[in-house]
């Protein structure tokens, strides 16, 4: 399937209803987010991070990497023994011995990691597909011999041969696998090929997929969602998009992207998205970029008269969902591109009052003093040119009236 009928199937997809029921998130930010080059997570911060992740309403939560053993092992075991309503799973490699650390752990799930790129056959592991596949079979049909939820992971799938991928994933769904997470490890697809391959391993092999999309080219959301119309129906998440280099796919960019692009409601508390990636920033040391999508706290912070004066009248000419809804505020400040209508909406809000062609006079002086500072005015910084404008005013109407 290329070029034109590519296209013509995906637009067929990209109109279908997707169904919510069918949907679930495994969010890793405890697993692939720590592994941000730098970052680490205290055990408290673990515990409660999964407990605010299963309050919000993931459906899974990757808890970590159970073979490390030592702190890492003991944070696992804590979160599994919460009683939480949402899935635990442990991140393997494909060999017994970290399966038994997971059943250890007390997960009821488990993902099983393994190459399937010939680059990372041949250059990672310096073995051989046939010995891939075996060990896809042998760990597989171990980890189900204890009724585990099993996740089969192929590794940098984006850069594997097709033919071989999909002999990779009926292997495992003949080892009786749940799923298959399709791992675009490098973040080089676009949401074309991702939905082709994607639907291709789907309709061939018949098995669950899960998407896991890193935002090397600022892609991860579009081909999660690709992956989602193409049949999948699981995608890994980070709060905040966290992850190594770029970053993996925001669970909060995804929610509402489903929410309110493709009308499908997940069942997630968007309300807690601000106190969620606030405290994931905190514990990560990632602050949140004011421009960040949804919980950045410039997507309610208007300057512009235009926009301002008509979210002030009606917030849906600007805005596709209110700042309730992710937990933040909606702000009004003064600079370069505020006019009367906005001076005079912010002056009542610091309790003072002007006449419309006081406004106008004061929105001049702001403006000036706003290209001379290179920023918008603080409050104290309004309040000062306000006070100093109606002292100078009075100050001229008396000499005015002196000299008459």
């Amino acid at each position: 399937m290329r070029g034109l009928e590519v296209l013509t199937e995906f637009s067929k997809k990209a109109g279908a209803k997707l169904e919510s029921k069918k949907i679930k998130i495994d969010d890793t930010t405890l697993r692939d987010g720590e592994q941000t080059a730098g970052v680490v997570f205290a055990n408290d911060e673990k515990i409660h991070i999964a407990r605010m992740l299963d309050k919000i309403g993931v459906h899974q939560i990757e808890a970590g990497i159970p073979a490390m053993g030592g702190d890492e092992k003991d944070a696992i075991k804590a979160i599994a023994s919460l009683n939480l309503n949402c899935s635990i799973l442990g991140w393997n490699r494909a060999v017994r011995s970290d399966i038994d650390d997971s059943i250890e752990c007390g997960v009821d799930a488990v993902a099983i990691s393994i190459s399937s790129s010939d680059i990372h056959i041949e250059h990672k592991l310096r073995k051989s597909r046939e010995w891939v596949l075996e060990s896809v079979k042998t760990s597989v049909d171990y980890a189900k011999g204890f009724n585990l939820y099993v996740s089969v992971n192929a590794e940098d799938a984006s850069r594997s041969d097709m033919e071989f991928l999909l002999q990779f994933a009926r292997t495992a769904k003949e080892m009786g696998a749940d799923r298959l997470r399709y791992c675009d490890t490098l973040g080089i697809l676009d949401p074309f090929e991702t939905f082709m391959r994607v639907k291709t391993i789907i309709d061939i092999i018949g098995i669950d997929v899960e998407m896991h999309t890193h935002n090397d080219f600022g892609m991860a959301i579009a081909n999660a969602i690709a992956g989602i119309k193409a049949g999948a129906t699981y995608v890994n998440t980070t709060i905040n998009g966290l992850g190594e280099r770029a970053g993996n796919a925001s669970f909060e960019e995804f929610v509402m992207a489903l929410k309110y692009l493709e009308n499908v409601d997940l069942g997630i508390d968007t309300h807690l998205f601000k106190e969620i990636s606030e405290y994931v920033a905190t514990a990560s040391g990632r602050f949140i970029p004011a421009w960040k999508p949804i919980v950045g706290a410039n997507l309610f912070l208007y300057e512009s008269e235009i926009r301002a004066t008509n979210v002030m009248k009606d917030s849906r000419t600007f805005e596709l969902f209110g700042p309730e809804d992710v937990g933040l505020e909606r702000k009004i400040i003064l600079g370069k591109y505020s006019g009367f209508n906005t001076v005079l909406s912010k002056l009542d809000l610091l309790g003072y009052k002007a006449t419309p062609k006081e406004a106008e006079e004061i929105a001049d002086i702001i403006r000036a003093k706003s290209i001379a500072m290179k920023r918008s005015l603080y409050d104290s910084e309004i309040a000062e040119t306000y006070k100093s404008y109606k002292g100078g005013d009075k100050h001229e109407k008396k000499q005015n009236s002196k000299e008459a």
